[in-house]
């Protein structure tokens, strides 16, 4: 079987290549950041400087996740995932034949995770607490964080509070009211969903077998703990202003920004990575559907017979193992149960030769 032409051959990088093309890229997407902040808040009007070193951090943040995505892509596999995704992303005949078919992926695959549902229900609802929590907390930290947002009141103390996005009017509301309520405590709810999803994550890793053989502490236990030390102090610093007249705020005021600094500067050098990775792999799942909707007849097992999946993605696989020279491409063409057999006969007949 041959590959169809995918463009000029892969050029091959070098580690330290790929490790200044990543610094380049890091330190561009800093900078780029840093401009946005200064802009969108209007020349730093709007910035509050009690707020800098979560903006700094966020610099930070850009900064690794350009490198790390980077030295990433530059791997063989990587690349052609990455080229293909983006391939059937923008591809108009696929829009044509499915025009929902993205819209929906991007639905179920991201923003759902069904994939969990079939491994757990336990696992799938705890992880869409913490995916939904974490992604209210960034729309709400993130903009506020830069300037880009604003609330401010014509009294001085309110009730009466007006939103601005760059300095422009978007919505006027009162405190005492239940949208004012959800605006000022947005964080909470946040931290509320958070707290039981990275809690049953936790409790799941110290009791589960099979999580405790192969989990590292700093990979696997460390986002968990800085997640839950982020939930629980940021509901401490409200049950303080609210409850405490501010006793102990102060303190941890500075808990809190240290365990926020920390984890935004540790998502792309761990576990929390597979954040910036898991969209790329929305255009492969769309490369895969789309080649299933051309190919009615999905490629067959050499040995047995049984469906494997469609040619121009066996085919795809085929050429990542070639860049990756790795000489035993025609494997993909075998189902995972024959590919097991014929590794368990090949160990039989030449390793464990003349023994019963």
């Amino acid at each position: 079987m041959t590959e169809p032409p995918l463009g000029p051959a892969p050029v091959v990088q070098t580690p330290a290549d790929a490790r200044r093309r990543a610094t380049l890229a890091g330190t561009s997407v800093s900078v780029l950041l840093i401009v946005a902040i200064v802009l969108g808040s209007r020349l730093l009007r709007d910035f509050d400087s009690a707020l800098l070193p979560y903006a700094v951090a966020t610099v930070f943040l850009a900064f690794g996740v350009a490198y790390r995505y980077t030295v990433w892509v530059s791997a063989p596999g990587a690349r052609r995932l990455f080229k293909q995704g983006w391939r059937a992303f923008f591809s108009v005949a696929n829009f044509r034949k499915a025009p929902t078919a993205l819209p929906k992926m991007i639905a179920t695959y991201l923003g759902f995770q069904k994939f969990l549902g079939a491994r757990s229900h336990a696992r799938w609802a705890a992880h869409q607490l913490v995916f939904w929590g974490c992604v209210l907390a960034a729309l709400i930290t993130f903009p506020l964080t830069w300037g880009w947002f604003t609330f401010t009141s014509s009294t001085g103390a309110g009730p009466g509070y007006e939103m601005r996005i760059w300095g422009f009017k978007v919505l006027g509301f009162d405190s005492l009211n239940f949208v004012g309520w959800l605006m000022f405590h947005g964080l909470d709810i946040a931290a509320v969903l958070v707290i039981p999803g990275a809690s049953y994550f936790l409790w799941r890793r110290m009791r589960d077998r099979g999580a405790i053989t192969g989990q590292r502490f700093a990979y696997d236990l460390v986002p968990l703990i800085a997640l839950i030390v982020i939930s629980v102090t940021g509901l401490l610093l409200t049950f303080s202003s609210i409850f405490l007249h501010g006793g102990g705020y102060q303190f941890l005021a500075i808990l809190h920004m240290v365990s926020v600094v920390f984890t935004l500067i540790y998502i792309p050098f761990g576990k929390f990575f597979h954040i910036v990775q898991r969209p790329a792999a929305v255009g492969m799942q769309l490369f895969k559907y789309t080649s299933r909707r051309k190919d009615e007849e999905a490629l067959t097992c050499r040995r047995c017979g049984q469906s494997i999946d469609t040619a121009p993605y066996v085919e795809n696989l085929q050429g990542t193992m070639r860049d990756l020279k790795l000489d035993f491409d025609e494997w993909a063409e075998f189902c995972p149960r024959c590919k097991r057999v014929l590794r368990g006969s090949a160990y039989l007949t030449h390793v464990k030769k003349g023994f019963k």
